[in-house]
């Protein structure tokens, strides 16, 4: 015996998430920090990430815990300490923004 079946439920579309304006805009680097990412006015989210490149290019994640990002003189200025963790990273690089 064949049964029909039912029509899938059709669910609704999930909302597209609109970006955040705040993450967006574009902040202007303190003198520390424009030598590692540039004078120009960038938003958060950029200046994260030019940090990532400057990390991994000049090698200075922890090579025991990745977690773990070993400055040198240049991020030693923006980060107040020898070594901070990607999770503090944040926190004290914002305090260079404006």
């Amino acid at each position: 015996m064949v049964t029909a079946k039912k029509p899938a439920a059709s669910k609704p579309a999930p909302k597209k998430r609109e970006p955040n304006a705040a993450f967006m805009k574009p902040l202007t680097p303190s003198a520390e920090l424009a030598a590692v990412v540039g004078t120009a006015p960038l938003p958060r989210t950029e200046v994260i990430k030019k940090l990532w490149d400057y990390i991994k290019a000049q090698n200075l994640q922890d090579a025991q815990n990745r977690r773990n990002i070993n400055a040198d003189t240049k991020l030693a200025a923006v980060f107040g300490k020898k070594q901070v963790t990607m999770f503090e990273m944040a926190g004290l690089v914002g305090k260079h923004l404006s």
